[in-house]
């Protein structure tokens, strides 16, 4: 049997919002974008999410839902599925990963992993 895991990939790209944060009281605002494509021959439909969101002090937030912005998008063999959404930590340098569950045209349901990517300020990292 496949490990249809496999078949979803995902890409990943953040933006740090200088304007919406505010360092002075430890609020710094990211915005993600994430491409979900179907690399597989099954139709697949995005249940849930689940993200663990990590500080450079260790502080950890663990957010799961339905859905992404609303939506449980099916994305059909082929295609893939884009959507922005945002994340605020206390520090300028975070990481997020996560899982989204999800389910195939053949009722198998499975999870796709989100690599680990950084949510950093411009020119922190060296």
């Amino acid at each position: 049997m496949k490990n249809n895991k496999n078949d979803i990939f995902i890409n990943v790209e953040t933006m740090y919002l200088q304007n919406e944060s505010d360092p002075d009281d430890n609020k710094f605002y990211f915005l993600y974008t994430i491409s979900i494509k179907n690399k597989g021959d099954v139709g697949a439909k995005l249940l849930s999410r689940h993200w663990i969101i990590e500080d450079s002090n260790g502080k950890i937030q663990d957010v799961k839902g339905e859905g992404v912005i609303g939506e449980q998008p099916h994305i059909t063999p082929g295609n893939e599925f884009e959507y922005t959404s945002g994340a605020m930590i206390e520090t300028s340098f975070g990481t997020m990963k996560g899982t989204y569950q999800m389910i195939d045209d053949n009722n198998n349901q499975f999870n796709a992993d989100i690599p680990e990517f950084v949510l950093s300020i411009p020119r922190v990292i060296h």
